[in-house]
């Protein structure tokens, strides 16, 4: 017997890092704006007789076999799937896992894997949870494999598809789709790999730390992204082409203040030529300090950026606009 699900990646409009609680408390109509994307994260879960526990990433190619559950690992490259294992006490079974964009792509993959194992696992082990109560379990339990906090937008997009606003107050947090023409926003956006991998967490956590000690310049910061998400979801609801792209620009040149990693030479290089090329807009995807970029441009411009991107020596990668969101069966 066998199970499969998979998730989509997203990419982050603007708004990030806001979501990580309790930063959202302190801006008072916080926001993030994703895009769900088709570079998806796969997990299998096929029943065994041995009575062990399994798993196999076929990306890091790790793997570990135990006699029970609670044997499982629980930091270590295998610390996520350890603790989603643990947590549904799941027995008799191989998890296998692969992810189709890169390693340290920015574009919560971690997180889309998270949500599809757990779906799995929810459906394997006969439990049922709403939505949201699956979001929730994912979102703590990441937080529990990379000891720093998590935030809350990323499980949106791997769980719905399409574009969103995940809005962000003391009463929860609430995902809302957006009457977007997808065709038009997709022709617009280039993706791309540095070549450098990120380790969101850690930036993050630096940033969350800053602003929970009552640094004034991240304070600040967060308060401009906050106005940029909100200008920005506007301008997609007007259809302002030209005004997203001022929005994201602005978002990226806030967010570089936030702290010195999350940018670097390498990124501001191939930002910079894909300015030259016709780009209205460029950010880096994430936390930053590597991963994914990407591009906003007018359709008539995007093959001149992609080519820039690539002489520039990034991985362009691509995709579509995710419509399905998790697919569990």
């Amino acid at each position: 017997m066998t199970l499969e699900s998979s998730a989509p990646t997203r990419i982050d409009l603007a708004g990030g890092t806001i979501d990580i609680w309790p930063l959202y408390l302190f801006h008072e109509g916080a926001q993030t704006l994703n895009v769900a994307i088709s570079l998806r994260a796969h997990a299998q879960i096929a029943s065994r007789s041995d009575g062990c526990v399994g798993i196999r990433s076929l990306d890091t190619g790790h793997a570990i076999d135990v006699s029970d559950w609670s044997d499982l690992p629980t930091s270590g490259p295998l610390a996520l799937l350890g603790n989603l294992l643990r947590h549904f006490r799941a027995r008799h079974l191989t998890l296998t896992t692969r992810c189709e964009a890169p390693a340290g792509a920015g574009i919560a993959g971690s997180s889309a894997l998270n949500v599809a194992v757990c779906a799995a696992l929810a459906r394997w082990t006969n439990r049922h949870h709403e939505p949201e109560k699956l979001l929730e379990i994912a979102m703590n339990i990441e937080a529990r494999a990379i000891n720093v906090p998590t935030g809350a937008q990323d499980y949106r997009p791997a769980l719905y598809g399409g574009v969103s606003a995940v809005e962000l107050c003391a009463s929860g947090v609430r995902r809302v789709a957006l009457d977007v023409p997808l065709e038009d926003l997709e022709r617009r956006i280039v993706l791309a790999y540095t070549g450098e991998p990120r380790n969101s967490g850690t930036n993050n956590w630096e940033i969350t730390k800053r602003h929970i000690d009552g640094d004034a310049q991240v304070f600040g910061c967060f308060e401009q992204i906050r106005d940029t998400a909100r200008t920005l979801r506007q301008a997609l609801d007007a259809r302002d082409w030209s005004e997203v792209g001022r929005q994201i620009a602005r978002e990226w040149e806030t967010r570089k203040r936030l702290a010195p990693g999350v940018t670097t030479p390498a990124i501001e290089s191939l930002i910079a030529s894909a300015r030259a090329a016709g780009a209205r807009a460029a950010k880096v995807c994430g936390a930053g300090g590597g991963g994914c970029l990407f591009c906003f441009a007018d359709p008539e411009l995007v093959p001149q950026v992609r080519r820039a991107l690539a002489e520039g020596g990034a991985r362009v990668l691509d995709f579509q606009i995710d419509r399905d969101g998790l697919l569990l069966g």
